[in-house]
């Protein structure tokens, strides 16, 4: 290995490794259980995601098994995963409702629910440090990487009072609660772009439905929850339960604000789930997860497809980047599943 290359490698994993990890933790603690219903049995789902047959044996000991899932975009990094649990479906349900997996991801600092009928109040928890550089830079933020916002959004800014001690607390949330309101009113039409200068723009809503058409087996399963998700807010399928939240976690060192929706679709012993982050406030653009939980042997076989957009990944030395993305994305999931496993043991 060339100087050169190994120097570009280490500076790559410096700059991507916490970044990653967060997208990591942030797919745990979105919810991870599920059952399909109309799959017949969990072999069926290790055949259609090409676990190979020599990976079992791995599996039922209890450790991660990975399957390929196939992007179509520069800026993708996906990742297939899967893992046996000891214990049935409906506890594995049971501790993601009551714990949400908080208590594996130290990083959330804030979260709350919204309401279908929120006002700018649902997003008062949000908050960036008064005075702190987090909010010092956002209300002085430009079009760039910098921050995820759109061409308006950065003009709102301007006219912002910065002589107000929670200027920038009150200013993000007015922001979170349009992007919110603009998703619920048009769906994935609805999600702003984000403004990177020069003219150029990165599509979280394009970013997202790409996510969606790339998932075979949600089409092939579930074809009617696949439909309404991508023409969202169209009504969802009987039987699915939906939900939004806000969130504030440190990413990369700093605060960061998302917005999740999720959807649940409970199926005899289990349930599907479909989240998305359709708003991110820096590092990354956007995540899809589709989570799986079917009965296999004394336990659940849990079955995750992440994929996450990010502008990091893409452009000269792309290959490389997903290279080390993917590897470090792999080396963190099998840290926090194990974690996972031996919390509900």
């Amino acid at each position: 290995m060339s100087d050169q290359y190994a120097t570009a490698k280490n500076t790559l994993l410096k700059k991507i490794k916490t970044g990653y990890r967060a997208v990591l933790i942030l797919v745990l603690s979105g919810s991870f259980s599920v059952s399909a219903a109309n799959i017949q049995d969990s072999q069926e789902l290790i055949q259609q995601l090409g676990i190979q047959q020599q990976d079992l044996t791995n599996l039922n000991q209890g450790e991660v098994v990975y399957f390929d899932v196939t992007g179509s975009d520069e800026k993708e990094l996906s990742v297939g995963a899967a893992i046996y649990l000891p214990i049935s479906p409906s506890k594995v349900i049971g501790y993601i409702k009551n714990k949400n997996l908080t208590s594996i991801d130290t990083e959330i600092t804030a979260e709350g629910a919204i309401p279908l009928q929120a006002k700018l109040d649902s997003f008062k928890g949000f908050n960036l440090k008064a005075g702190g550089d987090e909010a010092t830079n956002f209300l002085a933020a430009k079009p760039g990487s910098k921050f995820n916002l759109s061409t308006q959004e950065f003009q709102s800014l301007q006219a912002v009072n910065k002589a107000q001690p929670d200027a920038a607390s009150q200013a993000y949330r007015k922001i979170l609660w349009q992007r919110w309101q603009d998703y619920r009113k048009s769906g994935l039409k609805g999600i702003a772009t984000y403004d990177r200068g020069n003219g150029t723009e990165a599509n979280p809503g394009e970013e997202l439905r790409t996510a969606t058409l790339d998932s075979k087996t949600l089409a092939r399963y579930f074809p009617e929850l696949t439909k309404a998700w991508l023409n969202y807010p169209d009504a969802l399928p009987t039987g699915v339960e939906e939900k939004f939240l806000w969130r504030n976690r440190k990413v990369e060192g700093r605060p960061t604000a998302i917005l999740i929706h999720r959807a649940t679709l409970s199926t005899g012993n289990g349930e599907v789930i479909v989240s998305r982050q359709f708003y991110a406030g820096h590092s990354y653009n956007s995540n899809q997860l589709i989570i799986t939980c079917l009965p296999y042997l004394n336990g659940s076989l849990v079955f995750y497809a992440n994929r996450t957009f990010t502008d990091q990944v893409a452009g000269v030395g792309s290959s490389l980047k997903h290279s080390i993305g993917e590897k470090q994305v792999r080396s963190e999931m099998t840290k926090q599943l194990k974690n996972l496993r031996k919390i509900l043991k």
